[in-house]
């Protein structure tokens, strides 16, 4: 479970939630990261293979907004 200081900010696939949190870390933003197939693992969790959030603090939401817009316009382009 994550803290209650932090928001869930972008969930998605691996290579998109990656490109995000490297995003992220460059403005230094220290997101938490949950991979849900990490769970299935030990036998419990979501069945989506690759599928990941990012959690931020909520201090620092406003600035972490505007990456995962510009990634997500990135993507579209």
């Amino acid at each position: 479970m994550v803290d209650d200081n932090y928001i869930k900010l972008f969930s998605g696939n691996f290579i998109v939630v990656q490109l995000v949190l490297d995003r992220l870390e460059n403005i230094g933003i220290n997101a938490i990261l949950k991979d849900e197939s990490q769970s299935t693992i030990i036998g419990q969790g979501a069945t989506i293979q690759g599928y990941q959030e990012l959690y931020v603090s909520k201090e620092e939401l406003d600035q972490a907004i505007p990456v995962v817009e510009s990634v997500k316009a990135e993507l579209e382009a």
